[in-house]
């Protein structure tokens, strides 16, 4: 058993603490992970501050974990010690249902167990990244190549799986018109990632202040959707339209951007329901869909291909001091574009 230090919340209203956690002794095929750096995601804070349901407290929150393994079990056939690996959302699964055997772990019919705030097949709570050690079974852990560095790594294990899983089932390419609403944490690594796609890429955003960014992440245009002539002048353009932002939107106006058979994915989760005019899905054949992480396998293919790209997110490395600071930060829009944790100051 390996005692982790590492930053916990005893409730949806208090400061992060220091704490140390326990993590179990290696199973046969399990690993531990000596955590670098772990990604701050929206969902960490919707999860802190109870949004999304009930939390076991104390809660140490962190689904985008970059580290080295210091420790395997005596199964474990993918992994030896000093690899470069990483953690997404989820640790573990039933590994027998047909979502399962289809390589889509994070749709398990009996549930995928999260990396955080979930409850492991030993029945206890699962802890995150704000901590650092983690052990997790081997078919969790993916590979991350030598050519991105563990800081940047870490926000593609759940910015850049969830944005290049639906640009990856809706096949963004050449010839393909794709729009991203918000160029946030996940909006930066979606812009990246459908630009080298080939996909002619296009940012929605509220305002034009990030439009210098937006472009030279690879976007070729840039509206404010504040300005009401962009959705007159925009009306049926998209084939796709990834929706990144935690806030409840006007979907219809939006789904009125899309070409016919086109489709708004969403895969921001707001704490809120969002509502939908089903004409404007008649209208054209469009479609709503959402879009969860992705699967394991499509998580590594993702990493290999941000490094082949060059793809990594724009980060800013803070202290385990600095969380409170950065989640009002967040809230505010106030980052680019995803702060990280340097664990070693846990």
């Amino acid at each position: 058993m390996v005692l982790a230090r590492a930053r916990a919340v005893d409730g949806p209203d208090k400061p992060f603490r220091f704490a140390e956690i326990k993590r179990r002794e290696l199973d046969e095929q399990d690993v531990l992970i000596e955590i670098k750096f772990a990604g701050i995601c929206h969902s960490d804070i919707h999860t802190a501050h109870g949004e999304w349901g009930h939390v076991h407290y104390p809660l140490v929150p962190g689904h985008e974990i970059a580290g080295l393994v210091t420790a395997v079990g005596p199964g474990v056939t993918k992994y030896q010690i000093g690899d470069r690996v990483g953690v997404g959302c989820m640790v573990d699964s039933c590994g027998e249902c047909e979502n399962c055997l289809r390589g889509e772990e994070q749709y398990c019919l009996n549930g995928n167990v999260p990396t955080y705030a979930g409850v492991d097949k030993y029945g206890e709570p699962t802890q995150g990244g704000y901590s650092t050690h983690i052990v997790v079974t081997e078919d969790f852990v993916v590979r991350i190549p030598d050519n991105i560095g563990l800081d940047a790594a870490a926000p593609l294990l759940c910015a850049g799986i969830t944005t290049y899983s639906p640009l990856n089932r809706w096949q963004a390419g050449p010839g393909k018109k794709v729009a991203v609403i918000g160029l946030g944490g996940l909006g930066h690594v979606g812009v990246k990632i459908a630009h080298a796609m080939g996909a002619e890429v296009t940012v929605l955003s509220q305002t034009l202040s990030k439009k210098e960014d937006g472009l030279k992440f690879g976007a070729q245009h840039y509206y404010a959707t504040k300005d009401p002539e962009t959705f007159k002048e925009l009306a049926g353009s998209f084939d796709l339209i990834i929706n990144t932002v935690s806030a409840v939107i006007n979907l219809d106006a939006y789904l009125g951007l899309l070409k016919l058979d086109g489709t708004l994915v969403n895969v921001g989760a707001p704490g809120e329901p969002l509502s939908v005019n089903v004409m404007s899905l008649i209208g054209h054949r469009r479609t709503f869909a959402g879009s969860m992480i992705g699967g394991i396998r499509e998580t590594q293919e993702m990493l290999d291909f941000c490094a082949e790209h060059g793809i990594v997110p724009n980060i800013e490395v803070i202290s385990a001091d600095q969380i409170d600071e950065a989640y009002e930060r967040v809230l505010a829009s106030d980052v680019r574009y995803r702060f990280v944790i340097d664990t070693s100051t846990i």
